[in-house]
Formats: structure tokens, C-alpha cells, sequence
């Protein structure tokens, strides 16, 4: 569905077919959160469609919050409303659901498995075999893990079957010591040339001493992935941006825009933001 150009208020340009691909939608209203959990304030799918219609784009990947816990429902609800035809889903799966779960949440949009270790129950040691079962999907396993290392979970990202691609989310989340230098960082990109690993150019303030605009610090990340591996980026906004006040959240259209001043080349920009999740997400052409 194409965006009324009126709402659009990104300077820069979104090719036809863009994705955002890491959003997420809290409705408690209609979906309580799991008892003992807080959640965040409402974000539902009508205020998400509202935010990509200001930055111009066309689709979007909704990723199955922490808040929710393994309670996909708001999750694939978003997925409903805004079609298949612009609208996937990354999910979050106990390990003790059967093989019908996994082909169920397929049909109606899945296309990730996010192993999330804040998930109570998950851990590193259950990843090949969540993995084994994603497999005959053709899913991929999207990881994340503000506290580990990711030099700690290379040696299980080697050992998954070959069909399942890998997504880190927030251009890795790597530790900020040594900036593009950083060994796990460093890791990253060179598991990154073997084609496995894809990673979503999302959340700067995550790779920014202090979080604070105009990212500096991101920017040398963002460009350092963007030598290595071109055809395996993707781009998100991380909205609601979970954890941020609501007078402190950041600024979607200018963080947006932000893309057409590190990625010079539009034809590399239009694949980031297009190219590459249709075929990561399997969207049709």
C-alpha cells in the first residue's frame, strides 16, 4: 500500500517496497501483559502504521517484545491488521512448544525466531536445537544480548544448519570500548563476510558513548558494516523505543534521515532499505 506522500516528513526518500524491520506494539487494553511484568505505555499497530507513514515507508517487521514474554498475540495481531503483504512478524517461542506452534505462527506471518536470553528458560545451550526445529521454516534466529559478549555465542552461530541465517539487532550491540575496533565488534563483521550473519542498522543510541544525537560513534559502525557486507543490512526503527520516557523518546524521521547522510550511495541505500528485507522477509516483489 503505497504512503500518502502528504504524511510523509522524512527528508530522505524511501524507495518503493521499503521495510522497517524492528518495531514493536504493546496494546494491554486487548492484550494484558503476563502477570508480574510492566510493560510499556500503549504503542498499538494504528500509532506504528502512523510512524512509518511519516518516514515514508511501506512495510514493517514487527519483533516480539520482552514484555510480552512468549504471549505472541499482540505480536501477530499487528501482523493481521496490516496484511502480508506489508507486514511480518520475528516471534518468541517456548522451547516446550510443539512443531504445529512453529507452522502455525508461519502461516500467519513468522518469519524469525528471536532468541531473546531476558526470556525466562532460554539459554545459550537450547540455541541449536530451537535452531534444528526453525530450520525446515527457513526461519532466521534473530539474536541479542546487552550483556554477553558476542565473541560468547560464535561458537553455537557456527554450528547452526546452513539454511538458518542469523540478524543482530542494533548494529550488534557490541560493548562501545574501541568503537569499530572493539574485538566483539570485530568478530562481527568478519562472520558477517561468510554470509550468515545480517544486521539491522537500528537503535543508535545503543552504539553511542552517552546515546545522544548526532551519533558519531554509530555512524563509524553503520559504515564499517556497510564495507563489509551491503547485502546483509537491513534497517529498523526500534519505535516505540521500549525504556525511554515518553518526553525523552527519539526522534524517528530525523534518526531516519540520518541514513541518507552516512550511506551515500542510493543504490547501497535503496538495497538496505528495501532489496535486502524482501528477501530476508520474503516479501513478494
Amino acid at each position: 500500500m503505497p504512503i500518502d506522500p502528504a504524511q510523509r516528513k522524512a527528508r530522505l526518500l524511501a524507495p518503493p517496497g521499503a521495510c522497517e524491520t524492528h518495531s514493536h506494539v504493546y496494546d494491554p487494553a486487548r492484550f494484558p501483559y503476563p502477570e508480574g511484568v510492566h510493560g510499556e505505555p500503549p504503542a498499538t499497530t494504528a500509532m506504528y502504521e502512523a510512524m512509518l507513514a511519516s518516514l515514508g515507508v511501506e512495510r514493517g517487521v514487527i519483533v516480539q517484545p520482552s514484555a510480552y514474554l512468549f504471549d505472541n498475540r499482540a505480536t501477530m495481531d499487528a501482523v493481521a491488521s496490516m496484511g502480508l503483504a506489508r507486514a511480518r512478524a520475528v516471534v518468541v517461542v517456548h522451547p516446550t512448544q510443539p512443531d504445529a506452534e512453529f507452522r502455525r505462527l508461519h502461516a500467519a506471518g513468522a518469519r524469525g525466531l528471536r532468541f531473546f536470553l531476558a526470556a525466562p528458560g532460554l539459554s545459550l545451550g537450547q540455541l541449536l536445537p530451537m535452531a534444528a526445529r526453525i530450520a525446515p521454516l527457513g526461519w532466521h534466529v534473530q539474536i541479542q544480548d546487552a550483556e554477553a559478549d558476542f565473541l560468547a555465542w560464535l561458537p553455537y552461530l557456527y554450528r547452526l544448519p546452513e539454511n538458518v541465517q542469523i540478524v543482530t539487532d542494533h548494529v550488534g550491540r557490541t560493548p562501545l570500548a574501541g568503537g569499530v575496533n572493539n574485538p566483539s565488534f570485530v568478530a562481527m563483521l568478519r562472520f558477517m563476510e561468510t554470509g550468515r550473519l545480517w544486521m539491522k542498522l537500528s537503535a543508535f543510541y545503543y552504539s553511542q558513548a552517552g546515546g545522544a544525537y548526532p551519533y558519531a560513534d554509530a555512524k563509524a559502525r553503520v559504515q564499517a558494516a556497510v564495507r563489509a557486507r551491503p547485502d546483509r543490512l537491513v534497517w529498523a526503527a526500534n519505535w516505540p523505543h521500549p525504556g525511554f520516557p515518553a518526553d525523552a523518546k527519539p526522534d524517528d524521521v530525523r534518526d531516519f534521515d540520518l541514513l541518507g547522510d552516512w550511506i551515500a550511495e542510493e543504490g547501497t541505500r535503496n538495497a538496505i532499505l528495501a532489496g535486502n528485507p524482501a528477501r530476508l522477509y520474503g516479501f513478494p516483489d
